[in-house]
């Protein structure tokens, strides 16, 4: 999933995002799980179709609410 999300983002130009990889998250049962930051939401059971749909929502100033989840 990194992979993919690295290349969405320099494909759509995205030069204002960065990605950090972490460990553990404590939401094994929503993951993968990505946080958009600064806005804090916490989206989960990432795929590639979750990926564009996120970063969708992203360009367009939106929450993609599909995939929201809260973080614990």
């Amino acid at each position: 999933m990194l992979s993919y999300l690295q290349s969405e983002i320099q494909d759509r130009m995205l030069d204002s995002v960065e990605i950090a990889s972490t460990g553990c998250m404590n939401v094994c049962n929503k993951g993968p799980v990505m946080i958009d930051y600064p806005s804090g939401h916490w989206y989960g059971n990432l795929d590639e179709e979750a990926i564009d749909e996120i970063l969708d929502a992203i360009e367009e100033g939106e929450i993609c609410e599909k995939y929201l989840i809260s973080g614990e």
